[in-house]
């Protein structure tokens, strides 16, 4: 099941956000989506999740159109994001947040009465995320970075997620955290039981986020692809670095 992105346009009152972007993310590949401030990469990504409908263009998922989906259809086709900044139900515990998500195809349950239901599935997503430890504690006590991670583990609750899209998931994380979590992302994309590995798009300003940890960059300038291909050949592309990277970039040292 590949996401098929196709000559992407939006407009905003005139504005060209976004004009003819083209690209594909294939499963079990980890792309990251760059540039500079401005670029359209937001605004490429909220057409993809079904926040902005596009001006022209199409997006399709498993060979499906989605671009007139809402958000909540293409849950059910297996597409899931998370959100700059982390979204999770402060009032509950972590363990409920994901058991709210797990138990979505079957109809949502009162908060209060989460816990009689079936747990397993919740806790075994929140042992992959690493928080099993933390299962019983309230959400809004959570360190940032393991909000991040329960955020994660929610959107991997959706009914057979095939496609991740993971808005700045590292953002506000320090340099170690960072780390972890791309590591956990990385991971998602490795084929398992018999399945083909999760596909992954996400935005990312943190290079070290990029760098070392996608298999395919793209690079977005002024609502269009200036450039696309393995780290490596994004890092060496001279347009890249007179209009993001800088001249002098080097490439973060673990990368």
């Amino acid at each position: 099941m590949s996401l098929q992105v196709q000559g992407l346009v939006k407009h905003f009152d005139g504005v060209k956000a976004v004009n003819g972007v083209t690209f594909t993310v294939e499963p079990g590949e980890c792309v990251a989506l760059i540039g500079p401030n401005g670029a359209g990469k937001s605004t490429t990504f909220a057409c993809i999740a079904g926040q902005h409908p596009p001006t022209a263009g199409q997006v399709l998922w498993n060979g499906e159109r989605i671009d007139g989906l809402r958000p909540a259809q293409r849950l059910q086709r297996g597409i899931a994001r998370t959100f700059q900044v982390a979204q999770t139900f402060e009032a509950l515990t972590v363990l409920q947040n994901v058991q709210l998500l797990t138990q979505y195809p079957r109809g949502l349950a009162a908060y209060n009465v989460l816990d009689s239901g079936d747990s397993q599935p919740a806790s075994a997503l929140l042992e992959q995320v690493g928080l099993h430890n933390l299962a019983h504690a309230e959400a809004q006590d959570l360190p940032y970075g393991a909000k991040k991670r329960l955020e994660l583990a929610m959107a991997l609750a959706g009914r057979n997620t095939g496609l991740l899209l993971l808005d700045e998931p590292a953002a506000g994380l320090a340099t170690e955290e960072r780390a972890t979590l791309m590591a956990l992302v990385k991971s998602l994309t490795q084929p398992q039981a018999g399945r083909a590995g999760t596909a992954v798009l996400y935005t990312e300003h943190n290079m070290d986020a990029v760098f070392g940890v996608a298999d395919r960059v793209l690079v977005l300038i002024d609502g269009a692809i200036a450039a696309q291909g393995t780290p490596d050949e994004v890092a060496s592309d001279a347009t890249v670095r007179q209009c993001y990277l800088g001249q002098w970039w080097e490439k973060p040292l673990h990368a």
